[in-house]
């Protein structure tokens, strides 16, 4: 029975690779996401994102059209309903960089949503809502953690965990993951070393990099954007990996299944090659390959719940 689902499989997907060879392969990236993505007026596109996705095509025998968009930063923002409005509306086929946990998968509960902002939204575009469809994974490609970073002070303090943050000034921006982690850790032993930032208006990097605070957690993807952006910075990698993150990928639409099958073997042909690797070091990106679950379920909520 396996086999012969395979073979259909196959079948899809040869036929839908004649069909499209000629029609770009359109990806929906963040505008706004470096090293993984990065799109400024006047400046060539980059980061890890936009080469991966050049591979990709290239192995399906496809152009590629890359349709920004811009993420908003408000509490009632859902990244899972704008990626789907996005791919219900027909902007693009797959979303790059989309964080595989089991909630950001559910059917949603709404048969509508709102287009996020995107390159070349009309006023109506802004207005209007798209009736949505099922996200469907693909495999991951890249594994995103959260990360201990220090401040010059603290830059020989040796961190193999969170409590080893102890004693430290700990800045973290309030009501981001870090912060969950941060204030449930040991029942609360950190709060009173911890100072909030408020996400968008502080700099918590840069207020790390004057001394103010000695160490912070968040996404290591911030981080190496903000090596890159200051090679001069006064901030040191601790070397530790939070123990629970989760991994990244493409997704698309449950009515498009062969796509999903084709991306999977480019990117499987991809990650046996080494190219994943290679492109993130030459985007900035510090590559953590995919681990095991592929999409997260509720294992941090157990942990923060302890």
């Amino acid at each position: 029975m396996k086999r012969r689902l395979a073979v259909v499989a196959a079948m899809l997907a040869m036929a839908t690779t004649a069909r499209a060879a000629d029609d770009p392969l359109k990806i929906c990236l963040d505008e706004n996401l470096p090293p993984l993505s990065l799109h400024q007026r006047g400046k060539p596109d980059s980061g890890f994102d936009v080469a991966l996705a050049q591979a990709v095509a290239e192995r399906l025998g496809r152009p590629l059209k890359i349709q920004w968009f811009e993420s908003r930063l408000d509490e009632t923002s859902s990244p899972a309903l704008e990626a789907n409005a996005l791919l219900s509306d027909g902007r693009c086929a797959l979303v790059g960089s989309y964080a595989l946990t089991r909630d950001s998968l559910v059917v949603p509960g709404l048969k509508t949503a709102k287009l996020p902002d995107f390159e070349g939204a009309t006023r109506d575009d802004r207005r209007r809502r798209v009736p949505v469809g099922v996200l469907a994974p693909t495999q991951p490609y890249v594994y995103a953690a959260l990360t201990v970073v220090l401040g010059e002070k603290a830059r020989d303090r040796k961190i193999s965990g969170v409590g080893d943050l102890a004693g430290l000034r700990i800045a973290i921006e309030s009501g981001t993951l870090g912060d969950a982690i941060l204030m449930t850790f040991d029942k609360g032993r950190l709060i009173d070393d911890i100072t909030h930032l408020v996400p968008g208006r502080d700099d918590l990097l840069g207020a790390l990099n004057r001394g103010d605070y000695d160490a912070t957690l968040l996404d290591l993807r911030r981080f190496d954007a903000h090596r890159a952006a200051h090679p001069d910075t006064r901030l040191a990698a601790s070397g530790y990996y939070y123990p629970i993150g989760v991994n990244r990928g493409y997704v698309g639409l449950a009515s498009d299944p062969a796509l999903i099958i084709l991306v999977n073997k480019a990117l499987s042909d991809l990650q046996a090659a080494g190219t994943i690797a290679d492109l993130a070091k030459t985007a900035g990106l510090t590559y953590l390959p995919p681990v095991e679950p592929a999409i997260l379920g509720d294992q941090l909520q157990q942990v923060l719940q302890q």
